[in-house]
């Protein structure tokens, strides 16, 4: 399920107002799952981006007493923003301003119920400039303190080092998480190398002007035993990241 009903003790969806009302202040970290609805090849869901945001902080958030942190996890933000992905059917976006402000909002709701710091974990690269213009304005305007993470970032040394540098939207990363998480959502005939057109210096306005197949790098080539250790691997590089910026933060 893109935004699970399976509810675990450290999920916000699952509480009551009360039991929010004391877990939300008592967190080291609310996080934020944010993903989006978007056409991803022909082998495939719209829902990938969305489907990573809930694993990724699922693994996230279990192994964060490893770190000694404790996370509260609000429902994952399935819809983002995927302008360029809009002629091809089954995307859903919202506009780049509407975006910005859903997630201000959502920000300023978790701030006005006490929490201290805010993990934004992200898994669509539309997402960035709205969500960093929204970390910056609530950061300016209340006193949560605001963690982005593109979580590929951290996995993108040891992803380069296995599929090379192609490896994006609907390639063997993503295809290799679905299937590790939601095999029977991939359509394995459906499988295929990507062509790929990229530009040197010219800004494209929607995604088929880069390749007609949706996608990018090649899909066949996907390795969910890799990949999961890769996120065992990236889980805790995360965390170990929150918990230096926490002792940054607090001189200890």
């Amino acid at each position: 399920m893109p935004v699970s009903l399976d509810y675990d003790d450290y999920d916000l969806g699952g509480m009551t107002s009360a039991a929010a009302g004391e877990a939300i202040p008592g967190a080291d970290f609310v996080v934020l799952p944010t993903g989006s609805i978007e056409q991803h090849a022909e082998h495939l869901p719209v829902s990938v981006d969305t489907l990573r945001a809930e694993a990724l902080t699922r693994e996230l958030v279990e192994a964060a007493s490893d770190h000694d942190l404790s996370m509260v996890r609000l429902p994952t933000l399935p819809y983002g923003y995927s302008e360029h992905h809009m002629r091809s059917p089954g995307t859903v976006t919202l506009g780049a301003d509407t975006y910005r402000a859903v997630l201000t909002e959502i920000m300023r709701s978790v701030a006005d119920h006490g929490a201290e710091r805010l993990a934004v974990v992200n898994c669509h690269g539309g997402n960035r400039e709205p969500l960093k213009l929204a970390a910056d304005r609530v950061q300016r305007d209340t006193d949560l303190a605001v963690f982005p993470i593109d979580w590929t970032d951290f996995a993108r040394e040891r992803l380069e080092e296995r599929f090379g540098d192609g490896w994006g939207h609907a390639g063997e990363h993503e295809t290799s998480v679905v299937e590790l998480f939601h095999p029977d959502l991939v359509d394995g005939d459906a499988k295929t190398p990507q062509e790929v057109e990229r530009y040197e210096v010219r800004q494209y306005a929607y995604f088929d002007e880069v390749t007609a197949g949706g996608g990018l790098g090649d899909p066949t080539d996907s390795d969910p035993a890799f990949v999961e250790a890769v996120i065992e691997e990236t889980t805790d590089e995360i965390l170990a990241a929150l918990k230096r910026d926490i002792e940054a933060e607090t001189g200890e």
